[in-house]
């Protein structure tokens, strides 16, 4: 069974309670559930993590390339600030989409540059928590996996 991988970055832990006026009301629980549900539906095989270190995301990227046939990686506030991911992304075989629960585009203008979308297949982002199941949707159809 082919297996991708979702990883997500600092304070999404939080969700749910969180700025709810920007991210909702949903919890990564949820959200989590939700990704399960759709591989299920896809027949895929999912890895679900968060991490608020940034060293730790930079590992599971690592390992990712070794286990997993796609990944897919919110970084949240590290997707403006961290090279390291960015390398990180670089360095594996493996297809990575970028995803956002927020539009980044419509929010503060820091937040307008992703050092590590250069270096993904896609980025998705403003859909909010669904826009995991169209992540999953989309690298499965990258992978040839789905129409």
């Amino acid at each position: 069974m082919v297996s991708i991988a979702v990883l997500n970055g600092p304070n999404l832990n939080l969700l749910g309670q969180r700025e709810p006026e920007i991210y909702g009301a949903t919890t990564l629980p949820d959200i989590e559930a939700m990704c399960r549900d759709t591989a299920h539906d896809l027949g895929l095989k999912l890895e679900f993590s968060q991490s608020n270190s940034e060293g730790a995301l930079v590992d599971m990227i690592q390992s990712a390339a070794q286990h997993h046939a796609g990944l897919i990686l919110n970084a949240a506030a590290y997707t403006h600030t961290s090279v390291a991911l960015r390398d990180a992304v670089s360095a594996v075989s493996l297809p990575v989409i970028e995803l956002h629960l927020s539009n980044v585009h419509a929010r503060e203008e820091f937040r307008h540059r992703s050092w590590i979308a250069p270096v993904c297949v896609g980025v998705i982002c403003g859909f909010g928590p669904q826009g995991y199941p169209l992540a999953i949707r989309a690298m499965a159809g990258h992978l040839g996996l789905a129409g």
